[in-house]
């Protein structure tokens, strides 16, 4: 295995059960994304680092449903991992408090990949 088949990545699974517009999902995704970096950050400065030096990889992933999204986010726990789960604030597409995307990492590829290996790309 390469050096680069387990730089750090991150994953960003939408909910495929919501249909939101490709805008929409857009921003879903960047509030996933900032809130993972922050924490990673904050908890995992290293790998943080190595992440962005690394060309900060980032996959967008789908899942089918709310609970598959938590399903996902207990094992990114469970993993040591760097998780968000963002909540919307109702303005456009889905009511208030609706879960839309989860972000996990960055983290080593190979521990996404265990996590995330059955999901389809978006």
């Amino acid at each position: 295995m390469s050096s680069m088949d387990d730089a750090p990545s991150m994953a960003l699974i939408v909910r495929a059960d919501l249909s939101l517009s490709a805008g929409k999902t857009a921003v879903q995704c960047a509030h996933a994304a900032v809130q993972c970096a922050l924490q990673a950050h904050r908890h995992h400065a290293r790998l943080m680092e190595r992440w962005r030096k690394s060309g900060a990889r980032k996959i967008c992933l789908v899942a089918d449903d709310l609970s598959s999204l938590h399903r996902l986010a207990s094992e990114a726990q469970q993993a040591n991992l760097s998780y968000h789960l963002v909540q919307d604030a109702g303005h456009t597409e889905v009511p208030a408090g609706t879960i839309t995307v989860l972000g996990i990492g960055p983290g080593p590829r190979r521990s996404l990949d265990l996590i995330t290996g059955d999901l389809s790309t978006l």
